[in-house]
């Protein structure tokens, strides 16, 4: 068997824990770099094996769960999820779970979402007046907390998101740091405001749930999808299970779509020619269809291909894992249980064999016909499961937006970058843009 490159750099007691909680998007670059397709490194004691390339990439996502585990790999969203939800669930509850979590996004629910979505940019955008500056990055937040709670939870829930439950969830979320990937219990003031948040956060959800089945209402959304969903057994979710998927579903609605959002209107403001192009196609089906239906959502090709290079140059998730259980063997390297592997989606993206020139924002790029070289939402049996939602929320949020308003960078271009302090790929804030009404 061939021996697997070990990264340099590693200090004796705890490995490359601080280069990578300091930046580890360029940490694993570095790995890549130095090592090749696989490049072992150790955090604080967690053996991790980067695994580089289309070939690696496709052997990682074909991975069968018996063998490579997400559930233990991902044990740092249990704190934030809840205990018996997810991560935390026996594989077979986990998976009617995850099911339940799809059934709640399915088509049926999804041809609704555009006329909300566009009616929380309308109510978001009403006091802006003609001509402005914000910081975009808590613009974002704000609005896409508001469009994912809508869709997905119903407008009761969304009518009760009150100042404490976004900063119950905002600190939740920023719970979420590297570090919580090989401790999520270790004494950390962060950590200890997360699980204040999560057991407050419980209390307030679990009472909109009495509510709910207090009341003769008919309910058709995801949070009826939970309270109704069950087990194979025929067992019904408990409240805390319905509390942790509704705080995944939360989460995954917009834990990521607020970077994206934010990334995409500041490549606008920086790319004045094909925003130009994109309104210029949003004009032409407005004519046809002035409620800009789900099908017009699905015909909207400049804005995709815009969106699918802020998706490449700017992934919301940077890596992904799995926890190894039984040995396994790739290209002639043995890698033995209780190692965890990982890929880098960001250093896939800069990959020049698949995407030329890939430090260059480029729209009028193809996606490469390999498949496991474009990755924004991962791949496989266990690709993400509200990438539909996801895109559907950014066409809608940006047909509304720039029918109305122009954009401008108000700052030198170069200055505005990714943030590589947390998770989730988002741009440093402030991230100021300057906005002026188009006129009619």
């Amino acid at each position: 068997m061939k021996t697997i490159p070990i990264v340099s750099g590693a200090k004796p007691d705890t490995g490359h824990i601080e280069e990578y909680s300091a930046n580890f998007v360029q940490f694993l670059l570095r790995a890549e770099a130095e090592c090749g397709v696989l490049a072992e490194y150790n955090l604080a004691g967690q053996e991790t094996i980067l695994l580089s390339g289309v070939e690696a990439q496709e052997f990682f996502f074909r991975g069968s769960d018996e063998n490579l585990s997400r559930a233990a790999a991902y044990q740092a969203m249990v704190p934030v999820f809840g205990p018996g939800v997810i991560f935390d669930a026996p594989p077979d509850k986990m998976k009617s779970q995850l099911k339940i979590q799809v059934d709640a996004l399915r088509y049926q629910n999804m041809k609704n979402y555009a006329p909300v979505i566009a009616q929380e940019v309308e109510d978001w955008i009403a006091d802006w007046g003609d001509e402005g500056e914000l910081d975009f990055m808590d613009e974002f937040l704000e609005l896409t907390i508001h469009t994912a709670t809508h869709c997905l939870l119903g407008k009761d829930f969304r009518d009760k998101m009150t100042a404490e439950f976004k900063t119950l969830y905002r600190d939740l979320e920023a719970g979420l740091q590297a570090i919580a990937f090989v401790d999520p219990y270790m004494q950390q003031p962060i950590f200890e405001q997360r699980d204040r948040a999560r057991e407050r956060l419980e209390e307030i959800i679990t009472a909109m749930i009495d509510e709910r089945r207090n009341s003769d209402i008919e309910y058709n959304d995801a949070l009826a999808t939970f309270m109704t969903g069950t087990y194979a057994d025929g067992s019904c979710l408990t409240s805390t299970e319905v509390t942790g998927l509704v705080i995944a579903t939360i989460f995954a609605g917009h834990h990521t779509s607020s970077g994206t959002s934010t990334w995409m209107l500041t490549e606008l403001a920086r790319h004045p020619k094909e925003t130009a192009a994109i309104v210029e196609e949003l004009n032409a089906i407005y004519q046809q269809d002035e409620t800009l239906s789900h099908n017009a959502l699905r015909e909207m090709p400049k804005m995709e291909s815009f969106l699918n290079e802020v998706l490449r140059v700017h992934p919301p998730l940077v890596v992904l894992m799995r926890r190894v259980i039984n040995d396994i063997e790739f290209d002639g390297h043995a890698i033995p249980a209780g190692k965890t592997v990982a890929i880098s989606i960001f250093g896939s993206h800069r990959n020049p064999e698949y995407f030329p020139n890939p430090e260059i924002f480029d729209p009028s790029r193809t996606e490469p016909e390999t498949m496991f070289a474009y990755i924004p939402f991962g791949g496989g049996r266990h690709k993400c499961g509200g990438n539909a939602f996801a895109l559907l929320q950014q066409k809608a949020i940006f047909s509304a937006l720039l029918r109305r308003y122009s954009f401008e960078i108000v700052d030198q271009s170069d200055s505005y970058v990714d943030d590589l302090s947390g998770m989730v790929l988002r741009p440093k804030s402030p991230c100021r843009l300057r906005y002026k009404r188009r006129v009619s």
